[in-house]
Protein backbone atom coordinates (compact mmCIF):
# COMPACT_ATOMS: atom_id res chain seq x y z
CA UNK A 1 0.00 0.00 0.00
CA UNK A 2 3.07 2.49 0.91
CA UNK A 3 3.93 4.49 -2.31
CA UNK A 4 7.48 6.13 -3.13
CA UNK A 5 5.94 8.56 -4.71
CA UNK A 6 4.38 9.99 -1.16
CA UNK A 7 6.24 11.85 1.53
CA UNK A 8 6.03 9.62 4.69
CA UNK A 9 4.38 12.29 6.82
CA UNK A 10 0.89 10.53 8.08
CA UNK A 11 1.34 7.05 10.06
CA UNK A 12 -0.96 5.88 7.04
CA UNK A 13 -3.33 3.06 8.47
CA UNK A 14 -3.21 -0.31 6.62
CA UNK A 15 -6.52 0.40 4.39
CA UNK A 16 -7.42 2.01 1.32
CA UNK A 17 -11.10 3.05 1.29
CA UNK A 18 -12.67 3.29 -2.63
CA UNK A 19 -16.13 4.72 -1.50
CA UNK A 20 -18.80 5.89 1.03
CA UNK A 21 -22.08 5.46 1.59
CA UNK A 22 -23.70 7.99 4.40
CA UNK A 23 -21.90 7.70 7.57
CA UNK A 24 -19.80 4.55 6.48
CA UNK A 25 -16.53 3.71 4.61
CA UNK A 26 -16.20 0.75 2.31
CA UNK A 27 -12.72 -0.86 1.50
CA UNK A 28 -11.32 -2.65 -1.41
CA UNK A 29 -11.77 -5.46 0.14
CA UNK A 30 -15.96 -4.78 0.39
CA UNK A 31 -15.33 -4.15 4.31
CA UNK A 32 -17.40 -1.80 5.88
CA UNK A 33 -16.21 0.97 8.17
CA UNK A 34 -17.82 3.65 10.33
CA UNK A 35 -16.30 6.81 9.54
CA UNK A 36 -16.09 8.04 12.31
CA UNK A 37 -14.09 11.23 11.83
CA UNK A 38 -16.02 12.39 9.15
CA UNK A 39 -13.38 12.40 6.86
CA UNK A 40 -11.43 14.57 9.35
CA UNK A 41 -14.55 17.16 9.56
CA UNK A 42 -15.11 17.34 6.46
CA UNK A 43 -18.11 15.56 5.18
CA UNK A 44 -20.25 16.01 8.69
CA UNK A 45 -23.06 14.80 5.91
CA UNK A 46 -21.88 11.85 4.98
CA UNK A 47 -20.69 10.07 1.67
CA UNK A 48 -22.36 9.98 -1.35
CA UNK A 49 -25.83 11.86 0.13
CA UNK A 50 -28.03 11.89 -3.46
CA UNK A 51 -28.93 15.87 -1.80
CA UNK A 52 -25.32 17.16 -2.04
CA UNK A 53 -24.63 15.20 -4.65
CA UNK A 54 -26.94 16.67 -6.86
CA UNK A 55 -26.15 20.33 -5.61
CA UNK A 56 -22.53 19.73 -5.99
CA UNK A 57 -22.96 18.37 -9.72
CA UNK A 58 -25.32 21.59 -10.50
CA UNK A 59 -22.52 24.08 -9.12
CA UNK A 60 -20.13 22.65 -10.89
CA UNK A 61 -21.96 22.83 -14.26
CA UNK A 62 -21.94 27.08 -13.74
CA UNK A 63 -18.82 28.07 -11.67
CA UNK A 64 -16.18 25.76 -9.45
CA UNK A 65 -14.49 28.82 -7.97
CA UNK A 66 -13.37 32.45 -8.48
CA UNK A 67 -11.52 34.60 -6.41
CA UNK A 68 -12.92 36.53 -3.88
CA UNK A 69 -11.22 39.74 -6.25
CA UNK A 70 -14.35 39.12 -7.68
CA UNK A 71 -17.96 39.76 -6.56
CA UNK A 72 -19.72 36.74 -6.35
CA UNK A 73 -23.76 36.86 -5.67
CA UNK A 74 -24.37 33.70 -3.92
CA UNK A 75 -21.33 34.60 -1.69
CA UNK A 76 -23.01 38.14 -1.11
CA UNK A 77 -26.78 36.52 -0.51
CA UNK A 78 -24.68 33.76 1.75
CA UNK A 79 -23.21 36.65 4.08
CA UNK A 80 -26.84 39.07 4.63
CA UNK A 81 -28.13 35.53 5.42
CA UNK A 82 -25.22 34.56 8.14
CA UNK A 83 -25.08 38.62 9.41
CA UNK A 84 -29.06 38.50 9.88
CA UNK A 85 -28.74 34.64 11.93
CA UNK A 86 -25.36 36.02 13.58
CA UNK A 87 -26.15 39.33 14.85
CA UNK A 88 -23.08 40.81 13.10
CA UNK A 89 -22.14 43.27 10.85
CA UNK A 90 -19.70 41.79 8.70
CA UNK A 91 -18.58 38.10 7.49
CA UNK A 92 -15.32 37.32 5.99
CA UNK A 93 -14.83 34.22 3.54
CA UNK A 94 -11.48 32.89 3.43
CA UNK A 95 -9.39 30.18 1.74
CA UNK A 96 -8.15 28.37 4.48
CA UNK A 97 -7.53 28.35 8.21
CA UNK A 98 -4.33 29.86 7.98
CA UNK A 99 -6.10 32.77 6.40
CA UNK A 100 -9.23 32.49 8.43
CA UNK A 101 -6.82 32.64 11.68
CA UNK A 102 -4.74 35.86 9.94
CA UNK A 103 -8.08 37.71 9.67
CA UNK A 104 -9.18 37.14 13.08
CA UNK A 105 -5.89 38.22 14.95
CA UNK A 106 -6.13 41.52 12.71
Amino acid sequence: MASSALMNTYGRLPVSFTHGIGPCLFDKDGNQYLDAISGVGVNSLGHAHPAVTRAIQHQAGQLIHTSNLYGIDLQQQLATSLTRVSGMDKVFFSNSGAEANEAAIK
